[in-house]
């Protein structure tokens, strides 16, 4: 019907053009558009489609499941058949209209098919593709089936990440093996179980692919979660672990969400535990914006701040495509001259959240930054009922995270 065509035209088109691309000494692949829904809706002519292309000399026969809409054991009828009765070498190509991409790829290999068509962290048109980033670790870790060298799997999440940056894309914390939350766990009896045994709440070793495990803060945290953190700094005191879990509690209540931002976590367990100092004192800052009447005319971002470094008052204003923009370049401008390791840190995401909506316009916001550096990235957290403090707030502990990383670097060496 798409193709305005006859049936035996459209079997004529297909050994052509195998035979035409076989006769330029080519390896050719048979992509079987609408596979699946052409065999529910005509065995024996979709059959007679694929064995049209086999005979002619196609190399792979793949089955697309064009809509999406195929269920696993759907999928693995055909590849069975395919490859049982016409002998044929026998590729996948799922889309995850149905969330059953990854599902129908598999079935596919356990019926017989040996090539799987997708695409890293699911790209593609509509609900996307075959999510290779989940295919392969399943296929390896689960089926058995090489795919890469034990050392190239362990980049999976590396890559996974890289890709939704070069796409100018944010990572889904909540994607299958490669997401931020992954490996990530909340309630405090979830954590003990964890660390008595891993299995109780991972299906694998995160190291496997390259991602790691996270231990979140939240009111449901135990004393367990506090533990785990703390051992990471060599915090040891019982009493200083219990009044980390006091403070975070007082601290939701408050609005401040410490699940995605940790490095707002560890300044506060390092504060409360006495292994933190400032690396400057704030005197003032001042954010402003200016819009002319003319609507042509775009409004202007303007913030002071005025700090003591290092006994040193710093005194800069920036501009910036909006107020926190503006506050991030003139920081930025104070710290530079005793902290270089500043422009090292990149803003990747921007959150704002309304707490108490019912008080309007005098609501309390949170505001969750997520930061990176050439080695990782850090969400940090700030509440008021102004947002350019919040934000500030955000802001200021994300440089302090950063500084903190490189002194504990150089104590390091």
């Amino acid at each position: 019907d798409v193709l305005r065509t006859k049936l035996e035209e459209n079997l004529a088109m297909i050994r052509d053009s195998v035979d035409f691309c076989k006769a330029a000494g080519r390896e050719v692949i048979f992509d079987a558009e609408h596979a699946f829904d052409g065999y529910q809706g005509d065995e024996d002519y979709a059959m007679r489609c694929f064995a049209a292309a086999i005979e002619a000399g196609a190399d792979w026969l793949c089955l697309c499941d064009t809509n999406g809409g195929s269920l696993p054991e759907q999928v693995a009828e055909l590849v069975s058949r395919c490859v049982g009765d016409l002998g044929a070498k026998v590729a996948i190509h799922c889309h995850d209209d149905s969330n059953l991409g990854t599902a129908g790829s598999l079935a596919a290999v356990e019926a017989g098919a040996t090539m799987v068509q997708g695409t890293f962290n699911g790209f593609g048109e509509r609900c996307g593709n075959a999510d290779l980033s989940a295919v392969i670790p399943n296929l390896q870790l689960k089926m058995g089936r090489r795919c890469l060298a034990d050392e190239d799997m362990r980049k999976l999440t590396e890559v996974s990440r890289y890709l939704f940056e070069m796409a100018n894309l944010n990572p889904r914390n909540n994607q299958a093996f490669v997401g931020s939350s992954a490996f990530a766990h909340k309630g405090g009896m979830h954590v003990s179980a964890i660390q008595r045994d891993t299995r109780s709440y991972e299906h694998i070793d995160p190291a496997e692919i390259g991602n790691t495990r996270r231990i979140l803060i939240s009111e449901l945290a135990g004393l367990s979660n506090v533990r785990d953190k703390a051992a990471k700094l060599n915090i040891k005191s019982r009493k200083a672990m219990r009044r980390i879990i006091n403070e975070v509690a007082r601290l939701e209540s408050e609005g401040f969400l410490f699940e995605s931002a940790e490095a707002s976590f560890e300044l506060l367990m390092r504060k409360i535990a006495g292994r933190y100092h400032a690396f400057f004192d704030l005197i003032y800052y001042r954010a402003l914006v200016q819009t002319e009447g003319n609507d042509d005319e775009e409004s202007v971002s303007e913030a002071t701040v005025k700090l003591k470094v290092n006994d040193v008052t710093e005194h800069h204003v920036a501009e910036g495509d909006g107020p926190v923009n503006a506050l991030d370049g003139a920081l930025r401008k104070a710290l530079r001259p005793h902290y270089p390791a500043v422009d090292e840190v990149s803003l990747v995401d921007y959150k704002v959240r309304v707490i108490n909506a019912r008080a309007a316009t005098a609501a309390k916001v949170c505001v969750v930054i997520e930061s990176r550096d050439k080695e990782g990235h850090w969400g940090t957290v700030g509440v008021s009922e102004n947002i350019i403090d919040a934000s500030w707030q955000a802001l200021v502990d994300s440089i302090e995270y950063k500084l903190l990383k490189e002194e504990d670097k150089q104590s390091a060496v």
